[in-house]
């Protein structure tokens, strides 16, 4: 067997970094003018994260942001100086032609390969810190420009080790300023306040994902605009913790030997497991004196229904499975509702996983020979080189994937 990735952040860092933003809308507009960013440097072993609010909303606003995060992304990853690149994206966004001004804000997190957090923030409201559920403050310094028609403007950057169950939590002015105007908070919510409700949030249920935190401190801010955005609302949290981690098994081993370290493996594996393929999930019932159980059930038409085996958490057919598995994770997003069949239970399970370890077996199935199957059906390996490509690159999964 060889592995196909290289050593993940999580194994070096000895704790998985969980990314994920949540969003609103200004109110009737239909394209956010905050922008979210992010990238895995697998080379570097780095992750790197930008939002960035443009000036106003709609389309314009997010033309701003998206350039601004898009560079701060590309010079963040140059190992450019943090005065450097403020000054390019200041002197680079083009100008509003009715305010005669260019203005987007950001704030940049490059997280190091021995751990080191690099935060760089400007005119976002302050990030948030949290060491598990209390408040945490880094040491943040002024960087002061002193070129261009940006001379004398004011970025703060800070540079810590964040601790197992830390949270860095970004946030637009859509946020803090939430409610403004309103009896309960004529000021807005404020970031403090945020901090205060975050850190109860967590206190309350330590393990809350990225996202399910994110969405509430988002909704509580829509809620503070009485369900009408005033602003568009954005919430990114980066969230470092234990990787929950599952096993994803395809394809019968090469050598018939290899039968009982394939079921060894499948049973002494400390996490989720699902068998994609009848071939495989047969080899692990012998070998462990298992019975499946078939589902009559066709949650997806397009698909064999999913079976049952003790100690197994999903056992679907596989390459058509893994086939449609492959669309659905490159056009997945936190919005999407997924169905009931098994391609969608599996997605659901990888998005809840943050380590997801692909075990491949070689041997060649004579079914996929068949020349009636689609032009488009591909053989097991590249299905599973796809899918761990959009994970890692799209989703900041830690993927690993072994032949056998």
């Amino acid at each position: 067997m060889q592995p196909e990735s290289n050593a993940t952040a999580a194994m070096e860092r000895q704790f998985f970094i969980e990314v994920n933003s949540q969003q609103r809308n200004h109110h009737d507009e239909r394209i956010c003018g905050d922008v979210f960013l992010s990238v895995n440097v697998r080379e570097e072993n780095r992750i790197i994260t930008v939002l960035s609010d443009g000036m106003g909303h709609g389309v314009k606003a997010n033309i701003l942001a998206t350039l601004t995060s898009t560079m701060a992304l590309n010079f963040t990853r140059e190992h450019k100086e943090p005065d450097r690149i403020a000054e390019i994206i200041m002197n680079t966004l083009p100008v509003c032609s009715e305010r005669k001004i260019s203005y987007a804000t950001f704030s940049i997190v490059d997280v190091e390969s021995d751990g080191r957090a690099n935060i760089l923030e400007y005119d976002n409201p302050k990030c948030i810190v949290l060491r598990g559920s209390q408040p945490f403050e880094p040491d943040w310094k002024d960087v002061v420009l002193d070129k261009g028609r940006n001379a004398g403007k004011v970025l703060h950057k800070c540079t810590f080790y964040p601790a197992k169950e830390d949270r860095i939590i970004l946030l637009s002015d859509g946020v803090a300023q939430s409610g403004m105007g309103s009896a309960a908070w004529p000021l807005g919510w404020e970031r403090d306040n945020v901090q205060q409700y975050a850190s109860s949030l967590v206190a309350s249920e330590s393990s809350i994902s990225a996202s399910t935190l994110a969405a509430k401190i988002v909704n509580m801010a829509y809620k503070h605009d009485n369900y009408e955005a005033k602003d568009d609302i954005s919430c990114a949290i980066l969230y470092f913790r234990e990787p929950r981690k599952l096993l994803i098994c395809t394809g019968p081993p090469y050598d018939e030997e290899k039968d009982k370290e394939l079921a060894d493996r499948v049973s002494g594996y400390k996490g989720k497991v699902i068998l994609c393929g009848g071939t495989t999930a047969d080899i692990v019932a012998r070998e462990l004196n298992r019975k499946i159980v078939d589902e009559l059930i066709f949650e997806d038409p397009d698909l064999p229904p999913e079976s049952f085996m003790e100690g197994i958490d999903l056992v679907t057919e596989g390459i058509l499975t893994l086939q449609k598995v492959t669309e659905l994770v490159k056009g997945y997003k936190n919005s999407v509702k997924l169905g009931k069949g098994p391609a969608d239970k599996i997605v659901k399970m990888i998005m809840e996983s943050d380590e997801i370890n692909f075990i491949v077996g070689t041997r060649i199935n004579v079914a996929h020979q068949d020349p009636t199957l689609p032009v488009d059906l591909e053989i097991r390996r590249t299905v599973v080189r796809r899918i761990a490509r959009i994970l890692e690159d799209k989703w900041l999964k830690q993927v690993s994937v072994d032949y056998i």
